[in-house]
């Protein structure tokens, strides 16, 4: 029993680095290639790593309702949530994103509260809000007085993920995970693969080694390799404890930031990454209550 937990700690901390990196790495790709190409692209890799999967596995093909909330999941998760993070890492700093992205666990639960008719405390509605005041304090603080255009797309990458996982969660209980995940790949595959063609605007030779990188790290890491290592990490070790290994991704998009871009780790963003675990972590007790 200790063994499948200690290996589910480190499956789950494996698979929320990989996840860490998402932003410095899509800074990185968005310098050089278009966000729309990139957010297509990268759900294009993922895509066809999945239908590889099915070529192997053969699952059951989804049922009319799953195929809905399927479709829903897709819109938060394979387009959403990428496109606009992209679309914000055109400028803004990585590390800065990590922060704001950290209440995404605390987010999640709120609209699968609302979603599935849930009950939460009220301890726990209040500690959402704090979650939302804290996010929209430290990116007016952390900008030029208030919030940037930036700051937006940020906000509905995390109501657009939210929505996704929130849907996403309540599937598993009918499927895997990783079938949950892979089959809102392969079925959007088609149309993420029309529209990486008609983002292509660029020339390869012209597009340094680095954003490649970046780019198929986002695509085949980011968007489906890590789910493996977080959701395996789950089954041995418990959603409960795993799942607090989740509070260390916006400390590991700061340091990664810091060696992928080269920027600062301030006592700014130390201080509300602090402030962002310590609400994420009332949030998840309160509402459990």
């Amino acid at each position: 029993m200790q063994t499948n937990e200690t290996k589910g700690m480190l499956l789950g901390f494996i698979g929320v680095l990989m996840f860490s990196l998402t932003l410095p790495f899509t800074r990185i790709a968005v310098a050089e290639l278009s966000p729309y190409f990139v957010t297509f692209g990268r759900s294009s890799l993922g895509g066809i790593c999945a239908l590889l999967l099915f070529l192997f596995t053969k699952p059951k093909l989804p049922t009319k309702s799953q195929f809905i909330r399927l479709s829903v999941m897709a819109l938060g998760v394979v387009y959403g949530f990428p496109l606009f993070v992209s679309l914000a890492m055109k400028t803004l700093p990585s590390a800065h994103g990590g922060i704001v992205l950290g209440v995404l666990p605390l987010a999640t639960a709120v609209v699968g509260a609302l979603r599935f008719n849930e009950r939460p405390s009220l301890a726990f509605w209040i500690t959402a809000v704090m979650g939302s005041l804290l996010v929209i304090t430290y990116a007016s603080l952390n900008g030029s007085g208030g919030l940037s255009s930036e700051d937006w797309l940020l906000f509905v990458a995390i109501a657009s993920a939210s929505i996704g996982y929130s849907e996403g969660g309540k599937l598993s209980e009918e499927m895997s995970s990783v079938e949950v995940i892979s089959w809102a790949l392969v079925l959007t595959l088609p149309i993420n693969i029309f529209l990486t063609y008609q983002y292509i605007d660029f020339e390869i030779s012209t597009v340094s080694t680095s954003a490649i990188i970046s780019f198929v790290y986002v695509g085949l890491i980011s968007m489906y390799i890590a789910f493996f290592f977080w959701y395996r990490g789950i089954a041995l070790g418990g959603v409960a404890r795993v799942g607090q290994v989740q509070l260390l991704q916006p400390f590991l998009t700061l340091v990664g930031a810091y060696f992928l871009l080269d920027e600062e780790i301030t006592v700014l963003n130390i201080g509300f990454a602090l402030c962002v675990l310590a609400v994420v972590v009332l949030g998840k007790r309160t509402k459990a209550k």
